[in-house]
C-alpha cells in the first residue's frame, strides 16, 4: 500500500507495534525445555489482547498464531507441542497480524541462551546486512539492486543467501505488490521502489543452501543443502530519504 492519509499512517503504526512487541516479548519469554506451542499460545495471546488477528492463520488456515522455525529448519516452522527447545538453539519468530484493516510483518532470528553451535556470526550478519540494506532504500531504488547488495554482503561475510524467498509489499493484506524483493540480483526485476509505500524488507542470510524446499507437512521449509540460516524482517515505510522503519520496537539492532 502507499501511505496517502494520516489516518493511513496512524493505522500502520498501531499494527507495526503489535507485531514488533510480541516478537521482542515471544524473545525475551523463550527458554530452554518450552515447546514451541507454548511460546506460540504466549504470542498469541499478545496479539489477540492488542485486538490483532494472526496473519498466517487469518490468510492461510497456518496451524499456529506465529510462524518458529529452529535449527535446520528456514521458515514457516509449525509451533507444535513437539518441538522442544534446548540450549544453544537458533530459533526464529516470524509474527505478522492485522488489526482495523492494517497488516504488517516482522521476523528475527536468536539463539537461545549460550551459543555453543557458534550461531552467533550468522545471526550478526543478517541483522547487520538488514539494516544496511533498508539504508539504501528510498523511492527510485531499483528492487534488484537492493537484492544485488544483499548477496555481495553476505559473500563478504562468508555465508550465502535464500534465492526463493523474499520480502513483499504490505498494508492492506499480508502480501502485496511488489511481490518479491529478493536476496538476490534478479535481471527481470524492472520495478523501483516507491516514495510513500510500505514493504517488509527481510534477509534469509545461509550457511550452506541457496533454495528453501516444503517439508512433508506442506509449511516448514529446510534448506536444498542443508546448514543454517538466520532472518531478520521489518516493515518500513520508503520516503525520499532515510526509510521510516515501523516495527522498530521488536528491537532487532
Amino acid at each position: 500500500m502507499s501511505i496517502t492519509s494520516a489516518a493511513e499512517l496512524s493505522g500502520m503504526q498501531k499494527i507495526s507495534e503489535a507485531v514488533a512487541s510480541t516478537l521482542k516479548q515471544m524473545r525475551d519469554y523463550a527458554r530452554p525445555g518450552m515447546t514451541a506451542k507454548e511460546l506460540d499460545e504466549f504470542g498469541g495471546k499478545i496479539l489477540h489482547e492488542m485486538g490483532a488477528k494472526s496473519a498466517p492463520r487469518l490468510t492461510y488456515g497456518f496451524p499456529g498464531w506465529t510462524c518458529i522455525s529452529v535449527n535446520h529448519e528456514v521458515a514457516h516452522g509449525i509451533p507444535s507441542d513437539t518441538k522442544i527447545f534446548k540450549e544453544g538453539d537458533l530459533i526464529n519468530v516470524d509474527v505478522s497480524a492485522e488489526l482495523d484493516g492494517f497488516w504488517a510483518d516482522n521476523g528475527g532470528s536468536f539463539i537461545l541462551g549460550e551459543d555453543i553451535n557458534n550461531h552467533q556470526p550468522l545471526v550478526d550478519a543478517s541483522k547487520l546486512i538488514l539494516q544496511k540494506a533498508i539504508s539504501r532504500i528510498k523511492g527510485g531504488v531499483k528492487i534488484s539492486e537492493i537484492g544485488r547488495f544483499i548477496e555481495m554482503e553476505a559473500r563478504k561475510s562468508g555465508f550465502k543467501v535464500i534465492k526463493n524467498l523474499a520480502g513483499h509489499g504490505v498494508g492492506r493484506s499480508l502480501h502485496e505488490d511488489p511481490h518479491e524483493i529478493l536476496n538476490c540480483y534478479d535481471h527481470e526485476n524492472k520495478q523501483r521502489f516507491r516514495k510513500n509505500s510500505v514493504v517488509a524488507i527481510e534477509t534469509f542470510i545461509s550457511t550452506a543452501s541457496t533454495y528453501a524446499d516444503h517439508g512433508k507437512d506442506g509449511w516448514t521449509m529446510t534448506g536444498n543443502k542443508g546448514g543454517f540460516v538466520a532472518q531478520h524482517e521489518h516493515t518500513i515505510i520508503v520516503t525520499d530519504g532515510k526509510p521510516v522503519i515501523l516495527t522498530s520496537a521488536n528491537e532487532i539492532y
